[in-house]
């Protein structure tokens, strides 16, 4: 049964449309072009596109019914996940709103249709950046000056008590120099040659001309990603989390794809002090590892940087073997499954959910040759060429000054003429031209099958979440430091070595 759509709907569901495609024009105008010389990455990109429309919104309903958007926000928020500023924030909307740009432009679907997926997607999207963002107040990175501040003190503040000093050119420094190099090669090459795997958020003060800079890499073993069964076996943890601290360093800009512009630019010889963490939807907040000294650490960053030495070397072996369209639906599923571990979150996860590709999206495959994404991309995302994103000539776009947007709004006249189609459906029936996924999942709680990762999912509450604690925010905070439930609320949210209490 259809729902009822209200004007507030429409009226938050475009502000939030609007926002998202000013902000992704600037992104593509601005940041560097990505290119592959072993995935095609156009088709891919688009083909995700596709299959985000047709899938996210069923899903996402799934999941917000389980656990709601601004509640995994706020779980989110306390540590690093991959649904982040990048994947989730501003990925997974955008990436759902292509989707439908594209079948605009074929002339398949009209602006009023799937009305409700539009809503409902970008409802539980900005309710999630709400949350997210709570801290700082913002909606978006852009909206915050390209700013990425989501951490509460309680986390800063125990980085700033446990991370271990270095100088440029000891051991533990150079340990840290490539052990950020490997896993920049090998999250790059295990997500098909894109960022999706990397994440940077801050910069935050740290006093003396220094700032600290949050550096994480996901999905890095055994898990969602069956072409990552039998790789990187040996590495005990699926996410790392290095936070850095810089000295003469101002970090200018970390903006919505998590990529960042320092003045000067980044020189790894002024890294002033590291430390290396882990996070998943099984842990309370960071898990320190290896951060008992700077001799251990050390000897913890080269022990992984070995393994994924190895495992890059494996991994290109792999993909070596693959075909043009295994190619394809590789990287289109590392695109379209970026809300994935929202349902980790929940505990809602299906592998046939988010790594196969709906045969709807599927049809669209004999399109995607190099020439035609190509131009198609660019037209859609750089030029705004496609003819239903021209708006009067009277208008002036935020960032290019033209009559042209990036992405079409949802017409309000779906509130008074009923011919529409309110939605595509439920998911249909999907596959992929990869092998199936047969390895167990990498998590905190060690190498476990998805039934028993969704029900230690859904069974389990950070101790931060409880009613007692979850909205003692920034504001409480200020004004009630000297109280016990303060002192508390440090106690049991910041992180923890073994043995330290909060000060």
């Amino acid at each position: 049964m259809a729902r009822e759509l209200r004007y507030t709907d429409l009226l938050e569901t475009n502000s939030f449309l609007r926002n998202l495609s000013d902000t992704t024009y600037w992104l593509c105008i601005t940041r560097t072009v990505q290119e592959s010389k072993l995935f095609p990455m156009n088709p891919y990109m688009l083909l995700s596109y596709l299959n985000s429309f047709y899938r996210l919104p069923t899903l996402l309903r799934e999941i917000d019914s389980v656990t709601p958007a601004e509640e995994l926000g706020d779980r989110v928020r306390e540590s690093s996940f991959k649904v982040n500023t990048v994947n989730a924030a501003w990925g997974m909307p955008t990436f759902y709103l292509l989707g439908r740009e594209m079948l605009l432009s074929w002339g398949l679907i009209r602006p009023q249709d799937a009305v409700e997926d539009v809503v409902d997607v970008l409802d539980f999207s900005r309710r999630f950046n709400l949350s997210y963002h709570r801290n700082d107040g913002h909606i978006t990175n852009k909206e915050f000056g390209d700013r990425s501040q989501f951490l509460p003190e309680r986390t800063l503040d125990a980085f700033d008590d446990q991370l271990l000093g270095v100088s440029s050119g000891d051991r533990l420094h150079t340990a840290t120099v490539k052990l950020l190099a490997q896993l920049s090669q090998y999250a790059f090459l295990a997500h098909c040659e894109c960022r999706i795997g990397i994440h940077n958020s801050g910069p935050y003060n740290f006093g003396d001309n220094r700032q600290l800079l949050v550096r994480d890499f996901f999905d890095l073993s055994e898990g969602d990603y069956p072409w990552l069964d039998g790789i990187a076996v040996s590495l005990p943890h699926n996410n790392l989390t290095i936070p850095i601290v810089f000295k003469d360093t101002n970090f200018r800009l970390v903006d919505d794809w998590a990529s960042f512009e320092a003045e000067p630019s980044y020189d790894a010889s002024n890294i002033a002090a590291v430390g290396l963490y882990t996070a998943d939807a099984l842990t309370d907040g960071y898990v320190p590892v290896g951060m008992d000294n700077a001799e251990v650490l050390a000897d913890t960053m080269e022990q992984y940087r070995d393994i994924l030495a190895e495992a890059t070397a494996d991994l290109w072996k792999r993909m070596a073997t693959w075909s043009r369209e295994q190619m394809i639906d590789a990287g289109a599923l590392v695109y379209s499954s970026v809300g994935k571990d929202f349902a980790h979150l929940a505990g809602t996860y299906r592998q046939s959910d988010w790594l196969e590709l709906d045969e709807r999206a599927q049809r669209f495959k004999v399109l995607m040759n190099d020439e035609y994404a190509r131009d198609n991309l660019a037209e859609m995302v750089g030029l705004l060429g496609l003819p239903q994103q021209k708006t009067n000539r009277y208008t002036m776009a935020r960032y290019s000054g033209l009559n042209q947007n990036m992405i079409s709004a949802l017409p309000y006249s779906v509130l008074t003429d009923d011919d529409y189609a309110p939605t595509v459906g439920a998911e249909f029936a999907g596959h992929s031209s990869l092998d199936a996924k047969t390895a167990l999942w990498t998590t905190s709680a060690g190498r476990i099958d998805i039934d028993d990762y969704n029900a230690r999912a859904r069974g389990f509450t950070p101790a931060v979440h409880d009613e007692k604690y979850r909205y003692l925010d920034e504001e409480w905070v200020k004004w009630n430091h000297a109280t016990p439930l303060a002192e508390e609320l440090y106690r049991v949210g910041r992180p923890h070595l073994p043995g330290q209490e909060a000060r």
